[in-house]
Order: structure tokens, then sequence, then C-alpha cells
């Protein structure tokens, strides 16, 4: 039985996708079940929005399915998939701003069941720079390495140690203005 965590010791998630990349279907729906919860977390923490993370984590899938055949692995496969996710949330991102949609709204009003530090946190996680977000999320919430999340970014890694600085910088200056 292989963990749902979202991470595999190497050889196994080797072999899972060398068998996707043979054709196993089996072998594709045990990498869904394994990478889907996080990927779901992942994206709905970029889109504020349970189906919009929904469909971008589909979206994802898909376009890793048609293109396994040409995967070499080189990178990895999950910088790899996590890139393509990305893609898949800026791409639900831009498609808001298209239909004049309200792009991520960083004003909602809390619901009744958060607490104030958690409204809060959340509204200044989306006031700071979208990259420092991302690799905030990343490495604080997410668990991420910063290698991993430099191969995730397409960053170097000295960035991504940059940038989560900076959000928490950031972060404790906007909190502390809000008196929280």
């Amino acid at each position: 039985m292989l963990p749902l965590t979202g991470r595999l010791p190497a050889g196994e998630n080797a072999g899972l996708v060398s068998a996707c990349r043979n054709g196993d279907l089996a072998a594709f729906e045990q990498l869904y079940a394994i990478h889907a919860g996080r990927m779901k977390s992942i994206a709905y923490h970029l889109l504020s929005d349970r189906s919009d993370a929904e469909d971008a984590v589909q979206e994802t899938f898909l376009r890793i399915y048609r293109a396994m055949a040409d995967f070499e692995g080189e990178a990895g496969f999950n910088p790899w998939m996590y890139r393509i996710l990305i893609n898949c949330c800026r791409d639900a991102g831009r498609k808001r701003v298209r239909q004049a949609e309200a792009p991520l709204d960083d004003t909602a009003p809390a619901s009744s069941n958060q607490a104030p530090l958690q409204v809060a946190l959340k509204r200044a996680l989306c006031s700071i720079h979208p990259g420092h977000r991302m690799v905030f999320w990343l490495f604080e919430a997410e668990g991420f390495r910063h290698s991993e999340i430099a191969g995730i970014l397409e960053i170097p890694e000295g960035t991504s140690r940059k940038w989560l600085f900076e959000a928490k910088r950031d972060l404790r200056r906007i909190l502390k203005e809000a008196r929280i």
C-alpha cells in the first residue's frame, strides 16, 4: 500500500511514472490518488475557489496524461507535475480576468467561523507579491523544500529562500500594522 501523502520514495514514483509512460491507466490513477489532495490544496490557495481549484487539478492531470510519453524525467516528475499545476492555475486566473469576473477576491468577507487571526493572515497573504506568496505557501503550508520549490517555479534555489524571507518580513509588517 502506497502512502497518500503526495510524496513517494523516488523509486516508487519512478516506477509509477514508467508504468504510465507505457500506457498503464491503473498506475496513472494511482498517481492521481497520491497527488490530487495536495494539488487541490495548492490550487485552492492560488485561486480561492474550490470549484476552480478542482478544475485546475483535473486540467493538470489531463495535460500530464497527454504529455506523459514526452516526459524525459531529467528534472524529476514532481517538479514537472507541480509546474503544470501552477500553469493551469495561472491560466484559470487569466480566464477569470477575461470573463470580467473578480480576479482572486482579496477582499471577500470572512465567514463567521474564521478566527480574526486567520482572516488577517489571509488578507495579508493576498496583499504580498504573488511570487513571495507562492513560495511562502509551498514552503510553510505544503512542506516543500527550497530545491523542490526552485524546480516547480523554475527559479534559482537562492531566489526561493530570498522570496520566503521577504514574504515573512512583509507579513510581519502587515500584521503588525493591523495590530494582530
